[in-house]
């Protein structure tokens, strides 16, 4: 099972590392409150991106999820949709929920 600290701390800034083009295609900020974990903030709005701990100033999509939940999701993200049906998964704006998998993968 994927960890959360992890996630936040190694693998997402070295996916903006390798990908910077995740910028200029989802072009969102969101933040992720991860019941039992924390909260942080991936801007993938403003190059060159950032990943911080904390919550954001100006959110663009909010979700929210149990700890455990969330690792799920980071080992399959195709559960995404599932979660979101049995409202173990929220989100502030679906539209840009949608785009999680992108993030993810």
């Amino acid at each position: 099972m994927a960890e959360t600290r992890e996630f936040f701390h190694d693998y997402m800034p070295k996916k903006l590392t390798d990908n910077p083009s995740l910028i200029t295609t989802v072009k969102a900020v969101f933040q992720f409150n991860i019941t039992d974990a924390g909260t942080w903030t991936v801007d993938l709005k403003t190059p060159p991106g950032a990943v911080t701990e904390g919550e954001a100033a100006a959110a663009d999509c909010v979700i929210t999820v149990a700890k455990a939940d969330w690792e799920k999701l980071l080992d399959t993200p195709s559960l995404g949709m599932q979660l979101f049906m049995t409202g173990k998964l929220k989100a502030s704006n679906i539209a840009l929920a949608m785009q999680l998998q992108k993030i993810l993968a």
